[in-house]
């Protein structure tokens, strides 16, 4: 009976011990962004189709560059530049979609004042002067927006709209028929407010693929050995230009405040691994420093 007792109670303590949660040491650091599974709705628009119409576009937009003198030419300092921040981000890509191995990358620049930039599926990316010239980019705000463009194509994000604009507007013609049989109403007015709703939706799944893109882009970057706090004061940089944005809400895009405060609240897993690409602690790290944009 005694050993009975014994033996309960020491079944007891192990599956208390089994139980209890395992402690982490404090000291551990996320590695980074977490990496979240790719959408299963982006199989709803073929891969093939995708990129062989991502191909022909951008192959159309150089040839029409090169028509009109607008290709920089590949010997330019800038051209050299940015091809020299890509070649150190590209080997980093594959942690965030396998099939960036098998790319054939291509960075070019276009001699035109758009602030703007892209990256095409497949690693076909493009800058413009003007994003370079406006805001007077160090390399570590080249390589926050390279990030951000790479972190669409590899995220798949222009499948995924696609997909998911597809199915937003079936939803919003079957639920328009819907409405209009319970409340025996013109179908056009039903279909016009569940087209609107179904806009709506389009336009927060793009913002949060902005969101997704600034914070991926980052962690491309800082493993590359930039600085991730160059993302921050990129978009100082952009609220300097003066120019007037929608209501977020309307907006494609999220606000500056809004992604200045998404890239802060995730430094503490950003600079760690840009601290490790630089081989020293975080605590040494040095102040950032930024060129004041042009006005």
């Amino acid at each position: 009976m005694e050993k009975l007792k014994r033996l309960v109670v020491f079944l007891s303590l192990s599956a208390c011990i089994g139980a209890a949660p395992a402690q982490r040491p404090q000291s551990e650091v996320q590695d980074g962004i977490a990496v979240k599974p790719l959408s299963r709705l982006r199989v709803l628009a073929p891969e093939e189709m995708v990129n062989e119409a991502a191909a022909q576009q951008y192959q159309g937009l150089l040839a029409e560059a090169r028509q009109k003198g607008a290709l920089v030419s590949a010997s330019d300092p800038q051209v050299r530049r940015l091809r020299g921040i890509a070649q150190r981000i590209i080997p980093y890509t594959p942690r965030w979609n396998p099939a960036a191995k098998e790319w054939k990358w291509q960075v070019n620049l276009l001699d035109s004042p758009q602030v703007n930039a892209f990256c095409m599926p497949g690693g076909r990316i493009a800058f413009f002067t003007g994003i370079l010239d406006s805001l007077k980019l160090t390399d570590d705000e080249v390589a926050a927006v390279m990030g951000h463009e790479i972190a669409h194509a590899l995220r798949e994000h222009g499948r995924e709209r696609m997909a998911k604009s597809n199915l937003t507007s079936l939803g919003a013609r079957l639920g328009g028929a819907l409405l209009s049989g319970i409340l025996g109403v013109d179908p056009h007015l039903t279909g016009s407010a569940a087209n609107a709703a179904g806009q709506m939706l389009v336009l927060k799944f793009s913002r949060d693929e902005e969101r997704e893109a600034d914070l991926v882009g980052l962690d491309i970057a800082a493993r590359a050995g930039y600085d991730p706090r160059a993302g921050i004061a990129l978009w100082h940089k952009m609220a300097a230009l003066g120019k007037r944005t929608p209501l977020e809400l309307l907006s494609t895009h999220p606000g500056g405040e809004t992604r200045i405060a998404d890239m802060q609240n995730h430094m503490d897993v950003l600079l760690p691994l840009y601290a490790r690409a630089k081989g020293i602690s975080v605590g040494a790290l040095p102040p950032y420093r930024t060129e004041t944009a042009l006005r």
